[in-house]
Parts: C-alpha cells; sequence; structure tokens
C-alpha cells in the first residue's frame, strides 16, 4: 500500500510513541551520550507527545502504511518579529525500521509546502550536533546550518539551527 500522510490527532498518541522512542532509544544510541537517551522516558515522551498531539499551536503529520505510522513531523507558521511568517519544523522522526524509503523527505516536503502557503519565505529547525546522518539528510534537501548553536537543559547537547529558503 502507498504511504500516507495526514494530519495526527490524539488517537495516534500509541504510533507517535512508538516511533519517536524507537528514534531516542536506537537512531540516537551511540550519537547521544547514553545519559541523553535514557532520560527520554516512557513517562516523558506521553507527556510530551500528549500535549503536543492535543495543542492548537501548528500542526503534527503523521505517515501511514497499511495503517502503521512508520513517522511524523511537527511544524508551525508564527508571526515574526519583522511583521512576516516565520516557518519552523520542530521535529522530524522515522522509526529506523523505515529509514531510506523516502519517509522522512515526504514529511518534510509537505511541512515545509505547508509554512510556505501559510506565507513564510524561509524555515528553521533545529539537530543535535552531533547527529550527521540527520544533518546529511537535510543538507541534500537543502537546508544549511545558519551558524545558530544552542544547548537546552533537558537534553544537554548541542545543536545547530538549518535554514531554507524558497523565496
Amino acid at each position: 500500500m502507498n504511504l500516507q500522510v495526514r494530519r495526527a490527532t490524539p488517537d495516534d498518541l500509541s504510533g507517535v510513541l512508538e516511533v519517536f522512542l524507537a528514534c531516542w532509544r536506537e537512531s540516537y544510541r551511540g550519537v547521544l551520550p547514553d545519559a541523553a537517551v535514557e532520560a527520554m522516558t516512557d513517562e516523558r515522551a506521553e507527556t510530551l507527545w500528549r500535549r503536543v498531539l492535543t495543542s492548537a499551536d501548528g500542526a503534527v503529520l503523521v505517515a501511514e502504511r497499511d495503517g502503521v505510522i512508520l513517522g511524523l513531523t511537527r511544524y508551525a507558521a508564527t508571526p515574526g518579529a519583522d511583521g512576516g511568517i516565520d516557518g519552523a519544523v520542530h521535529s522530524l522522526y522515522v522509526s529506523p525500521r523505515a529509514h531510506g524509503g523516502g519517509i522522512g523527505g515526504a514529511l518534510l516536503s509537505h511541512a515545509t509546502e505547508a509554512l510556505r502557503e501559510a506565507g513564510a519565505d524561509a524555515a528553521t529547525l533545529w539537530v543535535f550536533a552531533a547527529n550527521l546522518p540527520s544533518i546529511g539528510f537535510y543538507q541534500a534537501k537543502g537546508w544549511q546550518p545558519d551558524g545558530a548553536t544552542r544547548t537546552q537543559p533537558e537534553f544537554g547537547e548541542p545543536e545547530q539551527r538549518m535554514r531554507k529558503e524558497w523565496a
């Protein structure tokens, strides 16, 4: 069956958690320190995604095949300080068992198209600086590091910001 990308609902919580936690526990193992990986407990993940899936801030899309969620993305278009629209991709996760199948690209394409339609001229995203496979994926899709970095206290790992312009 073909891949379907659709808006997520609160009923998708279990599938979203399965993909999200697999990414943290499998894809991030060896990329992030074990303490950072282990800090993402089942309870913490459920609290996070239960809130996100019921929030009106931004949108969450899932990609599924045969009723099984294989990936997800969260993005938002917000008013910018300059009076324009700021686009942001807040997360993109693909099940480790589905890497290389075009799911991440499909989700990212849907998110950036929605941001473009909302009036954003560009979008940004944050990626762990040590996550070289993801950085390479984003660069292949036209995203480039813009020089901004951060380390969020809850993760304790450096991140870099990437940007894509389409205007």
